[in-house]
């Protein structure tokens, strides 16, 4: 792919020159990363699936969305309930022009967000993938053996780390294979432009566990993404959702938390290989997941 042709369809900030609206009836998608990480985290994903979408949804854009008090809105004081980051994100796609209903794929707190999106706000989400998610009360059976390890990934913003080693141990506890090199100058910058805030930190991790999704099936189609090498979050997480919500799950064997970084393309082709089932099928919004 031209990666100036990508570029232009990936809108992390409205820009002079970008259209400030865009089509309906997913056509868009929205990306929503994890706790404390901000959208230039994503790294070289967001091209692999605009990519593998495209061929499937020609004119479709792809927003990436900072969480309040991340990335370029570190500023704002992230909200403590999940529904106000909801609300928040809505209100940032109404500023950049956003019409018409979305997809929406989060990752981690992103699928918490995605989850009560789709929830409280169903006629907007035209469809939705949860990649490694943690959402009470389906987690609460498999939550003991790694809670330790979610805890030192928020608390490691705590650390008189230098950012280089910070971000090194984050490297470590949410990537399998990912090599350090390959993105860790990338992300050392990244915190020099955006520096990680303790106190948003805190509380995005507080709405993070003050969370409870529904047991409902959602009106919107989901599909679930999650590695059985993520030492994070249990994978059997994913599957508890996965046969509540009759929605389909999809198994990495090798990759970490960070699915999208370890293994960019497989996450792209697993969400395209999904809409291409749905629109082989013929199938309706809320028919079959």
């Amino acid at each position: 792919m031209n990666l100036n042709t990508a570029s232009a369809a990936l809108l992390p900030q409205p820009a002079p020159g970008l259209a400030q609206s865009a089509p309906a009836h997913g056509n868009v998608w929205v990306l929503l990363r994890g706790l404390s990480r901000e959208s230039g985290h994503w790294g070289v994903f967001p091209e692999h699936l605009l990519k593998e979408v495209r061929a499937l949804q020609p004119e479709v854009k792809l927003h990436l969305l900072d969480l309040p008090g991340t990335g370029a809105l570190r500023r704002q004081a992230s909200p403590t309930q999940v529904s106000a980051i909801v609300d928040e994100c809505r209100t940032e796609l109404q500023r950049r022009g956003v019409n018409g209903t979305i997809s929406v794929l989060g990752m981690s707190l992103g699928a918490a967000v995605l989850s009560d999106w789709a929830n409280r706000y169903p006629g907007e989400i035209e469809a939705g993938v949860l990649i490694n998610p943690s959402l009470r009360p389906f987690s609460e059976l498999f939550r003991r053996p790694r809670p330790l390890n979610y805890l030192g990934l928020a608390l490691l913003s705590l650390s008189r780390f230098s950012a280089r080693m910070r971000e090194e141990r984050v490297l470590q506890l949410t990537t399998r294979l990912t090599p350090s090199q390959a993105v860790i100058e990338r992300w050392v910058e990244l915190q020099r432009q955006h520096p990680l805030g303790v106190r948003n930190t805190a509380r995005q991790l507080l709405a993070s566990l003050r969370y409870r999704a529904s047991r409902t099936r959602p009106a919107a189609p989901m599909l679930l993404l999650c590695s059985k090498a993520d030492t994070l979050v249990d994978w059997r997480c994913s599957q508890a959702i996965s046969r509540a919500w009759g929605a389909p799950l999809r198994l990495h064997t090798k990759a970490g938390h960070d699915l999208p970084l370890d293994d960019p393309q497989w996450v792209a082709r697993a969400v395209a290989d999904w809409l291409r089932d749905r629109s082989m099928q013929g199938v309706e919004r809320g028919e079959w997941h």
